[in-house]
């Protein structure tokens, strides 16, 4: 039976990374964020939903307008749960198709908000990434050509570390200094037989 394990960890901390690193190692890693993205940019329905609730800037050229979106969601939770409640759904249902067409006894999941949206239950493990908090900041600050109070203020609308510690004892460090191989191989080895 395939065991389906979460990838998690706030804005920064690297766990596509680690999504990457499995993936060289020849598991199946579904990136949600991604395929967020791609289901943004494809389906009509809810293209048309996004329309009505963000108006017609949530769409530039026909493709998702992000940094509109992102500012958008990131300054209003009330914007950022009718994204969610829109998105989620369909991200989910693909997820799905995803594990069915595997046949690895591991199937990973990369998601940043696995916890906040409770999505965390549908697993049978969940790994948390962290970093320090300011190693994070100059990767988004680096990757996304966005100002520090612009980071912070993604990171501040996201959970803290510490509680998502309290819902996972697995962990993998990624400050500049951590050796991640060694880390997942450990894990892989420990947590997961199947």
């Amino acid at each position: 039976m395939t065991k389906v394990i979460g990838i998690t960890g706030g804005i920064g901390s690297g766990k596509s990374i680690i999504g990457k690193i499995l993936t060289t190692m020849g598991y199946p890693v579904y990136y949600s964020d991604q395929e967020a993205k791609w289901v943004m940019n494809n389906d009509p329905d809810l293209r048309n939903e996004l329309i009505t609730v963000f108006g017609e800037q949530a769409y530039m050229n026909s493709e998702l307008n992000r940094p509109y979106l992102a500012e958008k969601i990131f300054t209003s939770p009330e914007l950022k749960e009718q994204i969610n409640r829109i998105v989620h759904p369909r991200v989910r249902q693909r997820f799905t198709d995803f594990v069915s067409q595997s046949n690895s006894p591991l199937v990973f999941n990369e998601a940043a908000i696995l916890f906040e949206t409770g999505g965390y239950k549908d697993f049978d493990a969940t790994i948390l990434v962290v970093a320090d908090k300011e190693t994070r900041i100059q990767r988004v600050m680096e990757r996304d050509n966005i100002s520090r109070q612009q980071v912070e203020d993604r990171m501040n609308n996201q959970w803290s570390d510490e509680q998502k510690l309290k819902l996972t004892n697995i962990v993998i460090h990624n400050n500049e200094t951590d050796l991640l191989v060694p880390q997942i191989i450990e894990l892989l080895s420990l947590e997961f037989r199947v």
